[in-house]
């Protein structure tokens, strides 16, 4: 049998890994741990809470208990507490601080005992307080740059997003993203010029903080980032950061090793650590979880479209090709895409028919989603008769609940449950509306070749490729359950912070 070429790689190696207190850098976390044992260690850069000063502490109350290392506890519990004692490190550090936060005689230290660094930290919220997005999703990466310069020798593996493509169509292939909007200045390198951009943001977020205050500041900051966003062809402030993270690390580490890996839609894992295992409402998720509860029965989307969603092993996967790779071939920047609509698409229209099936079928199963069996359908409609339905129908009905208000029929605190619901609807399609109704096949060629050229051991110990989900097994009865089970089963999450998306869903 031929020996992995990725353990090779990896034996010895120090990597540190940003973002593990998320759903993401959790199963990356522990699949290095469980499918990597000869590596030499894992360091995490965590920041400190009001329940725990050090980054240590947090580790083994909030992420070490975590059900993600179920797998690992149950098949060799001893080698798992060895390795959280004598090969994981914890550095306590903010990333959105200068060498977060960490002196400098530290943060050099940090960099010249890592050979590589997966950078998965990020604010995935798409409605973003705009000085906040751009601080977490962009100006923070100079930490990441910060140490590349450090230890030129470093690897560096950033997680971006397949949706930077913003509102370009079409085939959107494994390269640098041309804006959809205005014009940004591109360089010979291939990379946009994005530092006069950025100044004039943030003369923009420092025009509204001088205009506005609590409540309302959050709000002129979040229609800030919307409108800034669309201007440039973004759907949200999100999707405009992490696209301006991309250019500022390929210009700050122009001919050293810089790989970004941009997955889709994020979802519960296909097979690792467990079928479903997930944590937190994703994009999908929300909508699903509206409709389960009655809350949604139509929303905006186009069921011809291919809705991209990709399982988190397989995106974690490809991160570790990509740190193997990049180890071994240093100082050249690639980018890869982990998604599954070029090679195993799965339309809208599928994808709630899955939904509705099941939930016909099988609703009881499922009792942390479904109270009930849902009576009414799940129906994608065209933009422009979405928003004249919910328009047309809000009218009557906010006038009939004052009616009822008056005559004393309804209280003050109270809105009628039609409402209600229609306002979720309005508010979950204003958020995620722009993913229902995709006019792009995002391609994954490059991720697939980098996949043959590791060999058949890396591809059955790593997998990346979409073409071995079967879509039906997968939304109708692993990924439900695994929403069922992990993400809405407050038992065995004790401290699980409830997501916006969430709180509008149930």
């Amino acid at each position: 049998m031929s020996s992995s070429k990725v353990l090779e790689q990896l034996r010895g190696k120090h990597v540190l890994v940003t973002g593990t207190t998320g759903f993401l850098g959790k199963v990356v976390l522990e699949k290095l741990i469980r499918a990597v044992p000869d590596i030499g260690g894992v360091h995490l850069l965590i920041r400190g809470n009001g329940r725990h000063s050090d980054a240590r502490s947090r580790f083994l109350d909030e992420i070490a208990t975590s059900s993600v290392f179920d797998r690992l506890r149950q098949e060799n519990g001893e080698a798992f507490e060895i390795f959280l004692e004598e090969r994981l490190h914890c550095v306590t550090g903010e990333m959105t601080q200068h060498g977060f936060g960490l002196q400098p005689e530290a943060f050099r230290k940090l960099a010249d005992s890592i050979d590589a660094v997966i950078n998965s930290a990020a604010s995935v919220n798409f409605r973003e307080e705009l000085d906040k997005a751009l601080t977490i999703n962009t100006l923070c990466l100079e930490n990441i740059a910060g140490l590349a310069r450090q230890n030129p020798e470093l690897a560096v593996i950033h997680v971006s997003t397949c949706y930077v493509n913003g509102m370009n169509s079409g085939q959107i292939t494994e390269s640098v993203i041309k804006p959809a909007g205005d014009d940004i200045p591109r360089s010979p390198a291939g990379y946009y010029e994005i530092e006069e951009l950025i100044r004039v943001l943030n003369d923009s977020i420092a025009d509204v903080r001088s205009r506005y205050s609590g409540k309302m500041l959050e709000r002129k900051l979040v229609d800030l980032g919307i409108r800034e966003a669309n201007r440039y062809g973004w759907s949200d402030t999100y999707t405009f950061t992490k696209w301006l993270g991309e250019q500022l690390l390929m210009k700050a580490l122009d001919g050293r090793a810089l790989t970004i890996v941009r997955p889709s839609i994020i979802e519960s894992a296909l097979e690792e650590p467990a079928p479903g295992w997930i944590e937190g409402v994703k994009v999908a998720d929300a909508i699903i979880l509206a409709y389960a509860r009655e809350k949604v029965t139509v929303f905006p989307g186009k069921r011809s479209g291919i809705i991209d969603v990709i399982p988190v092993d397989l995106v974690t996967n490809a991160i570790i090709l990509a740190v193997a790779e990049a180890l071994g071939e240093p100082a050249q920047q690639r980018v890869y895409q982990c998604c599954s609509g070029s090679s195993n698409p799965v339309s809208l229209g599928e994808f709630i028919d899955h939904l509705m099936a099941e939930a016909k079928s099988n609703y009881a199963a499922y009792e942390q989603l479904f109270r009930r069996q849902p009576v009414k359908p799940f129906i994608a409609v065209n933009r422009t008769v979405f928003d004249a339905l919910v328009g047309g129908a809000r009218i009557p009905l906010s006038m009939m609940q004052r009616m009822m208000r008056q005559l004393g029929m309804l209280g003050k605190e109270r809105d009628l449950k039609v409402l209600r619901n229609l306002d979720t609807t309005r508010s979950l399609a204003t958020i995620f509306g722009f993913y229902t109704a995709p006019d792009y096949i995002f391609r994954n060629d490059e991720l697939l070749a980098l996949a043959s050229r590791t060999g058949e051991v890396d591809k059955a110990l790593f997998p990346v490729d979409a073409r071995q989900i079967d879509w039906a097994v997968y939304l109708r009865k692993i990924h439900l359950a695994g929403l069922n089970r992990y993400a809405l089963n407050t038992k065995s999450k004790p401290r699980q912070h409830s997501s916006r998306a969430r709180k509008q869903a149930a």
